[in-house]
């Protein structure tokens, strides 16, 4: 079953834990694992699940056996353009480990866009390397091996190494579609990310999607069946 905007519900028994309430990352969860002989133990989080255009973006990062806290680290979401990159700086310099993964328009559109984000985060693993235990956020995905994986709900408001994924996520895509701004400066992508805002969709309608929109989602798949009722997405 899918939403508009690619998504296909899924029911897993992998393991998940929910952290209802919390504000601020803690490293709880870490230090549990690591008191059981789990050393390296990585943090993973995506970003880009519900832009209408570019890819999704997936990090992981190991931080170092009793690091306490890290100042500043919080979800993503709830941080400046400035201070995200500010963070991101001090967690490359911190962390024993960091992979970066992706999942293109094209595979968002192949697979939807559940099974990308976990492609993303396999890739982000890949070029992790060694690692024993993996906390995400989100809810359980059966493409990641449910022994050695845990589901966080609201993981990157609430766990520190899956927090600092998350900035490391989000300062990459943010920075990959600035990038792609430049190619094409009509859609604002410097300043929505890809995400549907009112001046990336009038810039939709207006000048049309480009190689780079996701055509299963709802706003760009409306506009191309406008345009030809009998095309495919």
């Amino acid at each position: 079953m899918s939403n508009g905007y690619g998504e296909e519900r899924c029911v897993s028994a992998a393991p998940v834990l929910s952290t209802p309430g919390r504000t601020e990352p803690s490293i709880q969860i870490e230090a549990e694992l690591w008191a059981r002989g789990l050393r390296l133990v990585a943090g993973v989080d995506e970003v880009g699940r519900g832009c209408v255009a570019g890819p999704v973006v997936a990090a992981a990062c190991i931080l170092p056996p009793g690091i306490e806290d890290i100042p500043g680290v919080r979800d993503s979401k709830t941080l400046s353009a400035r201070q995200r990159e500010r963070l991101a700086e001090e967690i490359r310099r911190v962390a024993l480990g960091i992979g970066l993964g992706a999942a293109s328009r094209r595979e968002i559109d192949q697979y939807n866009i559940r099974q990308a984000s976990a492609l993303a985060m396999r890739r982000a693993l890949a070029r992790l390397g060694a690692w024993d235990f993996v906390l995400y956020d989100g809810r359980p995905l059966p493409e990641l091996d449910p022994e050695r994986t845990m589901a966080v709900v609201k993981g990157d408001a609430s766990c520190l190494s899956i927090a600092c994924a998350s900035i490391l996520a989000k300062v990459t895509r943010d920075a990959l579609m600035a990038r792609l701004a430049r190619r094409h400066p009509e859609y604002g992508w410097e300043r929505n990310a890809g995400y549907g805002t009112a001046e990336h969709l009038d810039a939709l309608l207006r000048v049309g999607p480009t190689p780079h929109h996701r055509r299963t989602f709802a706003p760009v798949r409306d506009l191309l069946a406008a345009q030809d009722p009998g095309a495919r997405p």
